[in-house]
């Protein structure tokens, strides 16, 4: 896709996402044999429901089909969320990250780190590096221009606050029993 396409979709989509309380996160055009997909990736600081993806998705291809953006060939319009181990790129990424394990890949040979972002300010972030081999987890600072890379780590046995609140109430109980 041309940057200029790019752009123009751009300008011509991102009203309509922000408009139903969304941002858009990111545009692509594919060529699929002798048809065209237009992804469409769409996010929000409280998720994108499938009711929020379907009402933008209506509306974006109504857009679409009253304008020449996509050309006269036929294409295919997807519309989603980024996915599970989505790549951390901007600001409201981090913030929208906090509470959940990120793979860091850092700059100038700093290595990687693997932590769970506790908070996020204008400057960098406050982390929690799990403990290894019954070690207690630890407090790191990380500043954004220590970043190369960073990508949410999928975590399938986590238990959430709540659970934890509720284990520790169980085991006082029993102790006090």
């Amino acid at each position: 896709m041309s940057t200029t396409q790019s752009e123009r979709l751009r300008e011509l989509l991102e009203p309509l996402v922000s408009s139903q309380g969304l941002d858009l996160e990111e545009i692509a055009v594919e060529s699929v044999g002798r048809k065209r997909v237009l992804r469409v990736v769409v996010d929000s600081d409280d998720g994108a429901d499938l009711d929020a993806v379907a009402d933008v998705s209506r509306a974006l291809s109504a857009k679409l089909d009253e304008t020449d953006a996509m050309g006269a060939g036929e294409y295919t319009l997807e519309v989603g969320t980024p996915g599970a181990e989505r790549e951390l790129t901007e600001h409201r990424h981090y913030v929208r990250a906090v509470d959940r394990l990120v793979k860091f890949q850092l700059t100038e040979g700093g290595g990687e780190v693997v932590a769970r972002i506790l908070t996020v300010d204008d400057d960098g972030m406050d982390l929690e590096v799990p403990g290894v081999k019954g070690r207690k987890a630890t407090a790191r600072r990380l500043a954004f221009g220590d970043i190369d890379k960073a990508r949410v780590q999928v975590e399938f046995n986590r238990k959430d606050k709540q659970d934890k609140q509720q284990d520790e109430q169980d085991m006082t109980e029993e102790e006090e029993a």
